[in-house]
């Protein structure tokens, strides 16, 4: 685990709320704080450019294969997670985006009426909680209002720390949800108290998270059950290989993400990871999730970085597959949360790549995938 620094202040309460957005809403002209979930929600950006909300193009002509839903309160989210963009103590003049962009809110009316346009590329909707008291409640009203007239497979993306063990994943399960993800983010305990729990003043807790992983494959059934996981966060890649077969083993399959300073958060000023770490990262997740491969067939320098493999990889790099965003599927098995842009700006080099890579893309990635010597 690499050391980290966080701009915290010790002093500041625990779930401290922040001030209101400042988005533009949809058919909304009054104060965000009249405009909650369950009646309103956030979508990300490439969500609402596909739904014909906001104007935009996608870069490559990429479309968004996953209806992005995020629960919304005037108050924010609770927690305090250094790294993200909807932390309670995130400054108030950079708020709006996550996960690197702007996220608008509008009804969830507008937004199921906006589907009834069978022109719309949505493969998937997920729907995502935060950190409140009332979030479980909502999304299962959210849920249930999209399984009622959205003929499309839902995924929640839950927060554990507000849940009641295998009753409310049930409750999920009961109103619609196929899929279910838990957004662990980070791979090692002691960066998971540092970033989300008593080092930020927190109230996330890594055993409720691994606990509520056990609870979620219990009940939706193995590799229904997802890990969202970033990388760059402090954590080896041997650390990460290892927790990501972790999960693998319990039933889960990991999404990665690359770590994207957000402007306020507290680590603001944290270095993304290089993109070749990532490239090693997503090829280990690949030969995991794939069972190609086990964490124990890798080797790993001193300093925890993936010196060999132990198969050919050359095929793998050659298809792409492992390069691309990995998310839930959609009816018809094919990944549908393709998340586009999320990790990285149009101009720069695909992390993740939100569509197949062609002939360029795959000679790009093959100068990416250095493999450490050791």
């Amino acid at each position: 685990m690499e050391n980290i620094t966080l701009k915290t202040d010790n002093n500041a309460p625990q779930n401290a709320p922040h001030d209101s957005f400042q988005d533009t809403l949809y058919n909304a002209p009054h104060s965000e704080e009249l405009y909650e979930s369950p009646e309103y929600a956030r979508t990300s950006l490439a969500a609402s450019i596909s739904l014909g909300m906001e104007p935009g193009l996608f870069a490559r002509g990429a479309g968004c294969g996953c209806l992005n839903i995020l629960l919304h309160y005037a108050k924010g989210c609770a927690a305090r997670c250094g790294y993200c963009g909807l932390a309670a103590d995130r400054k108030s003049e950079s708020k709006g985006s996550f996960i690197r962009v702007r996220w608008p809110v509008y009804s969830l009316e507008s937004i199921l009426e906006k589907l009834k346009d069978e022109a719309r590329p949505f493969k998937r909707v997920c729907v995502s909680m935060v950190t409140r008291p009332r979030a479980m409640d909502d999304c299962v009203t959210v849920i249930e209002a999209f399984a009622d007239r959205v003929g499309l497979p839902i995924s929640a993306l839950v927060c554990p720390t507000i849940m009641d063990g295998e009753a409310d994943f049930l409750r999920l399960k009961r109103a619609g949800a196929d899929r279910v993800g838990i957004a662990i983010d980070v791979a090692t305990a002691p960066l998971f108290e540092a970033l989300r729990g008593p080092g930020v003043k927190g109230p996330h807790r890594w055993e409720r998270y691994l606990r509520a992983l056990d609870e979620a494959v219990t009940v939706f059934g193995p590799y229904n059950a997802g890990v969202h996981l970033i990388v760059g966060l402090g954590e080896t890649e041997e650390e990460m290989a290892r927790f990501i077969d972790r999960c693998y083993k319990k039933g889960a399959l990991t999404h990665l993400f690359s770590f994207f300073p957000e402007p306020g958060s507290l680590m603001e000023n944290h270095p993304r990871p290089s993109i070749e770490s990532y490239r090693r990262i997503q090829l280990a997740r690949h030969l995991i999730n794939e069972s190609i491969r086990e964490s124990a067939d890798f080797t790993f320098t001193e300093s925890g970085e993936i010196a060999d493999f132990g198969i050919d990889i050359s095929p793998y790099i050659q298809s792409g597959v492992p390069f691309m965003t990995s998310g839930c599927p959609g009816a018809d098995g094919r990944m549908a949360c393709n998340r586009p842009y999320s990790n990285e700006r149009p101009s720069e080099p695909i992390r993740n790549y939100h569509f197949i890579p062609d002939a360029d893309d795959i000679e790009n990635i093959k100068s990416q995938v250095i493999i450490k010597t050791r």
